[in-house]
This record gives C-alpha cells, structure tokens and sequence, in this order.
C-alpha cells in the first residue's frame, strides 16, 4: 500500500527534507522520513505538495506524459489582457522550448487565502490580480517564466491542486496521510 502525503507548504520551505544552510524544510513540518516530493515547488511558492513512498506514482504525477493537471493560482502584478491570457492558453516561448498549452482565466481572489509571511511587494500605483493556470508540464520556475514572458510578472504563486487532490481542507504549513 502506497503512503501518499499532501501537504499545504507555506512561503519561504524549501522543498526537500534537509539543508546545510539551516533553512525550513520539510522536515520542519513532515516527521515521516520514507516519502519524498512528487514534483516540487521552489522556496518562494506556496500550496500542495504530493509526496509518496511509492516511485511509479511519483513518475505518473511529474511525467507530462501522464497528463495529471496541476492547477495554480497566481498573483501578478497589472490587470492581464486578455492578450497574455491567450498567449499561456496557445504555449509561450522560454529559453528551453515551448510551454504546453495551459489553461488559463482571470479568478476573484481565492477565499479562504492564508496571508503570506511577508507579505508581497505592493506598489500603490500598479493593482494586481489572480489568474488560475493548468498545467502538465512541471519546467523548473515554469509558472513565474510563462507570466513574466507575457509581461505579468508573478507575485504570489500558490499550487491549488495536483490531479485530484486539493489543498481545499488542509491549513497551510499542515498536512494530511492519505
């Protein structure tokens, strides 16, 4: 029997269960030493993290191929055209090929959002707002890159789901055993 974590990673937690520069960690949150990340999230990304002792799940939710969806909502600096929205939703050009097609569309802000320490840079003279992005491919900064190169810079980005699993009823900095 596979053990499957989700964990809801706060702001500022590197993804992984040690660091020799003594930054959070995993570890700081998970006792369970035998799971590892399926898939990351950098240490300025909040939200769902799937980890799992089990090495074919870990490949079947990181390989494109699979096509397991990872929804996040993020921040950006503007008000984003419809323009930008079209160019994530067609693929965007970074420096290492062509994004997949993504899903994209404006969102209120989400409810129930945890607030962030610290919070992001606001700027009295430029709004933000949120927009939700669907994605299979999981490119290294992949979201913030696809945002900055339609010229809507991320300012807060929070993984919402992954396939089926949701941050919905896990606080951020807990976690649930499935």
């Amino acid at each position: 029997m596979s053990k499957i974590i989700l964990f809801n990673k706060p702001y500022n937690v590197l993804c992984q269960f040690t660091d020799k520069q003594g930054r959070a960690t995993l570890a700081d949150y998970i006792n369970d030493k035998d799971v590892y990340p399926a898939g990351r999230l950098d240490r300025d990304s909040e939200g769902l993290v799937v980890l799992t002792d089990d090495g074919k799940l870990q490949h079947k939710i990181t390989d494109p191929k699979n096509k397991m969806d990872k929804v996040y909502w993020v921040q950006v600096e503007n008000e984003i055209s419809d323009e930008a929205l079209q160019q994530l939703r067609d693929g965007v050009e970074l420096k290492d090929g062509i994004t997949l097609p993504a899903k994209a569309q404006r969102i209120d802000q989400p409810e129930n959002l945890w607030p962030r320490d610290p919070p992001i840079r606001e700027r009295k003279n430029i709004p933000t707002c949120w927009i939700e992005l669907k994605i299979r491919e999981g490119r290294n900064r992949q979201v913030r890159r696809m945002t900055a190169a339609v010229n809507f810079p991320t300012l807060r980005l929070i993984r919402y789901r992954v396939g089926s699993w949701t941050i919905d009823t896990i606080k951020n900095g807990e976690y649930i055993t499935l």
